[in-house]
């Protein structure tokens, strides 16, 4: 190379889907952005189908020593699609090749956005990124400790013989209009459950849903969403019946459901099947809103299920889920809809908090 020259890289007009493909993985993985692939860098890129144990040290020199053509200790783009390509390296990089071989099934137009810079020009592939985003580390156990803990809370009184929340655990956490002022029943009454079917249906929903999202959104997230979901449900049910006593974890359950609309709605070009995804959530929600209209306008049931907790934990859901949850590629108009969600979901829950606290006239019949 001459010195003191610079180096034209000519990057063709319409790029093919296999150099998109390759440039996404290779910015993703140059943590620094200098165009280049360092050794740790490389470590991070191995590792990344999360093997058992780490690869030794010894093994990444030797796959360095192997791409890096010209020994400047690091690999450059060319280098880094050899090394993807090389016959030898199968088995480390064969995860990367899977992937690709899946992407060039046409679906969509593979050039969502292009980033250009004045050194160098960056072609984002964002279809299925938001799938790349699930892993295992750290372990999603959030949902899983909270499901123990209603399985624990809810053995105890069946030990008792109570299984229909009079036990002494669901007349502590249950939440009761007559002990409004034990504010902590506005959360606990997720502990209880009425029988085992409310329970067991309950689990099996907040696991399935729950789980998905702690993988690429982390626990602290998720639990945010699901315990906005559980004040909402028990704050708008104080304040529509008063007289309903509140239990099961639905409010939290339906946070998850609308968390799910949330991240597709902030992640819809990072996502393989966003539109998929969308309709089965719009419709199990259209399933249970019907049958809730039908069971108590046309069959005139009178039913102990707390729809109003249904419907609040849905919206909270929805709205948190679109403050807290990862936006993988921000827009302007998601920004826009991120405040709006906030500013929208605190005004809600502040009026909610006050109604209860001041509106005591509301009150007054259910008092004992």
């Amino acid at each position: 190379m001459p010195s003191g020259r610079e180096t034209t890289v000519s990057i063709p007009l319409t790029p093919t889907r296999s150099d998109l493909y390759w440039r996404r993985i290779f910015t993703k993985y140059d943590r620094d952005h200098d165009g280049r692939i360092s050794y740790v860098e490389l470590k991070d890129i191995i590792e990344s189908r999360e093997y058992d144990h780490d690869l030794p040290d010894n093994v990444v020199e030797k796959i360095m020593a192997l791409a890096d053509r010209d020994n400047s200790g690091y690999l450059d783009f060319a280098e880094f699609v050899d090394m993807m390509k090389h016959p030898d390296l199968k088995a480390v990089f064969g995860h990367f090749v899977a992937r690709y071989v899946h992407s060039i099934i046409p679906h969509r137009d593979p050039i969502d956005t292009i980033v250009r810079s004045r050194s160098t020009t960056i072609f984002t592939y964002t279809d299925g990124t938001y799938e790349e985003e699930y892993s295992c580390w750290p372990p999603a156990i959030c949902m899983i400790i909270i499901s123990i803990a209603e399985i624990v809370l809810f053995c105890y009184d069946a030990a008792q013989g109570k299984t229909d929340a009079t036990g002494p655990i669901a007349q502590l956490f249950i939440y009761n209009p007559h002990k409004r002022q034990e504010a902590w029943r506005f959360l606990t009454y997720m502990l209880v459950h009425v029988g085992v079917v409310h329970l067991l249906v309950n689990l099996l929903v907040q696991l399935f849903l729950g789980v998905p999202l702690e993988m690429v959104h982390r626990w602290w997230r998720v639990i945010l969403v699901y315990l906005a979901g559980v004040a909402a449900g028990s704050l708008a049910t104080s304040l529509t019946d008063p007289k309903v006593y509140l239990a099961g974890a639905s409010g939290g359950v339906y946070a998850l459901i609308a968390a799910h609309i949330a991240t597709i709605i902030m992640n819809w070009a990072e996502m393989e099947f966003a539109i998929i995804q969308l309709l089965v959530f719009l419709l199990l929600a259209s399933v249970d809103v019907g049958t809730a209209v039908y069971d108590r306008y046309w069959r005139h049931l009178q039913q102990n299920i707390g729809y109003v907790a249904h419907l609040a934990g849905a919206v909270a859901g929805l709205l948190v889920g679109i403050g807290v949850l990862r936006n993988l590629e921000k827009r302007k108009w998601e920004k826009r809809l991120w405040w709006a969600a906030v500013v929208l979901y605190f005004s809600l829950m502040i009026a909610g908090v006050l109604a209860n606290i001041f509106w005591t006239s509301h009150f007054e019949t259910t008092s004992t």
